[in-house]
C-alpha cells in the first residue's frame, strides 16, 4: 500500500536549509517494508514528432507492471516545443495513477522554447511533484528526498533513506574545456552540509543514500576501463562524460552514505559496474525515435527495490516496455570479489 501524505514541507523545521513553502508528497516505505522507484531517462519527448508517442506508451507500460512508490525522470525529457506540451504529455500518465514523481534536468530539458529557470518554475506548479531548486547553489534540480520509515509521521526528521538529485548541468563554460557540463563544487558542498545534518541527527551514523542525475561522472569510464570489472547490462557507446572531474564521487565516499547513482545521457548504455563500492548505473532508454537508441528489445526504464530492514542492500532490474525483465541483480550480492 502507498503511503504518501500532502503536506507543508518542512523537512526539518528548526533548520533554513530545507525549509520549503509549498505542498509535496512525503514519502514513506510502504507497510511491506519497500520503496519502489521507476528510472525514466532520455524520453526526448516532441509534440510535434509522431514518434514521442512511443515513449509515452512506454511510461504507460512500465507503470502499469510496476506501481512504483516514486518516479524520476532523469534529463532529457524535453526534445521540441512546445516544453509546456512536452510536460504534459509526459505525467498524463503518472498523474493518471497518482504516483508522486520528480524531475532532474539533462543538457536539452531547456533548449526548447523555455529556460532553465523557465521549465523549472512550470513543473514545480504540477500536483505530486517532489522536485524544487536549492536556493543559492548553481542548477534548478538539487534537492533531497527523505524516505521515512513505514511507521513515521511527516514530523519526524530522521529519515530511513534518502534520495539526492542533481542538476548536472549542460555544457561546459570554462575556456578551454569543451563538452558536456558537471556537478559543481557549491553543488558539492551543498550536498555535504546535508548529508553531515542527517547523519549528525542520525548519532553520527550516515543516513543510506542514492543519487540520480543526468550526465554521467568520469568514473563510470574509470570502472568500464578498469580490469576486473563486473558489469551488467549493454555498453554500446562510450561514456559522455565531463572532461573534467569536479570530485562528487569523493565527497560520496567520504561521507559514507550514497550507495549507488543513476544516470542517463547515453543512450545505447543501460549498464551497472561497481566501483571502489559505489554503484555507478545507468537507466534505460525510456524514448521513441526521436533521436538515436539502438539498444536490443526497445525502450524501458530502471526499477530499484530498496527494502527498509536492509537499507545498505537493493534490488535493480530493467522492465523492457513488452513487459519482459532483463539485468536483475541485487547490490552488492552480485557484485562480490571472486575468492581466490
Amino acid at each position: 500500500m502507498k503511503r504518501f501524505i500532502c503536506v507543508t514541507v518542512i523537512l526539518l523545521s528548526a533548520v533554513a536549509l530545507f525549509a520549503q513553502k509549498r505542498e509535496i508528497p512525503t514519502l514513506h516505505f510502504a507497510d511491506n517494508g519497500t520503496f519502489k522507484i521507476v528510472q525514466f531517462t532520455d524520453l526526448h519527448n516532441a509534440p510535434a514528432n509522431p514518434a514521442s508517442k512511443h515513449g509515452i506508451e512506454c511510461i504507460e507500460a512500465v507503470l502499469d507492471a510496476e506501481n512504483p512508490d516514486l518516479i524520476i525522470f532523469t534529463g532529457d525529457s524535453f526534445w521540441g516545443p512546445p516544453a509546456r506540451e512536452a510536460m504534459n504529455d509526459i505525467l498524463a500518465p503518472v498523474l493518471k495513477r497518482k504516483i508522486p514523481y520528480a524531475f532532474c534536468w539533462g543538457n536539452h530539458d531547456h533548449e526548447q522554447d523555455m529556460t532553465r529557470a523557465e521549465i523549472q518554475e512550470m513543473i514545480e506548479t504540477q500536483p505530486l511533484n517532489c522536485g524544487f531548486t536549492e536556493d543559492g547553489i548553481q542548477g534548478y534540480s538539487n534537492f533531497a528526498l527523505p524516505v521515512l520509515h513505514s511507521k513515521a509521521s511527516s514530523a519526524d526528521i530522521i529519515p530511513a533513506f534518502i534520495l539526492y538529485c542533481f542538476d548536472s548541468q549542460a555544457y561546459s563554460e570554462v575556456e578551454g574545456v569543451k563538452g558536456y557540463g558537471w556537478i559543481h563544487l557549491d553543488q558539492i558542498a551543498w550536498y555535504a552540509r546535508v548529508s553531515s545534518f542527517y547523519a549528525d541527527a542520525n548519532g553520527g551514523l550516515p543516513v543510506p543514500a542514492m543519487a540520480f542525475f543526468h550526465i554521467p561522472l568520469p568514473e563510470y569510464l574509470d570502472a568500464v576501463q578498469a580490469e576486473p570489472a563486473k558489469m551488467v547490462g549493454s555498453r554500446m557507446e562510450s561514456v559522455a562524460a565531463p572532461k573534467l572531474n569536479s570530485g562528487l564521487f569523493v565527497a560520496f565516499k567520504e561521507h559514507g552514505d550514497v550507495m549507488a547513482t543513476f544516470v542517463g545521457h547515453d543512450h545505447d548504455s543501460d549498464f551497472a559496474v561497481e566501483w571502489y563500492g559505489l554503484l555507478l548505473a545507468y537507466g534505460r532508454y525510456s524514448g521513441g525515435d526521436t533521436v538515436y537508441n539502438n539498444l536490443a528489445d526497445g525502450s524501458g526504464a530502471r526499477v530499484i527495490v530498496i527494502n527498509e530492514s536492509e537499507p545498505r542492500t537493493f534490488r535493480t532490474w530493467i522492465r523492457l516496455m513488452d513487459g519482459r525483465i532483463q539485468n536483475d541483480i541485487i547490490y552488492p550480492r552480485d557484485f562480490r570479489e571472486r575468492k581466490k
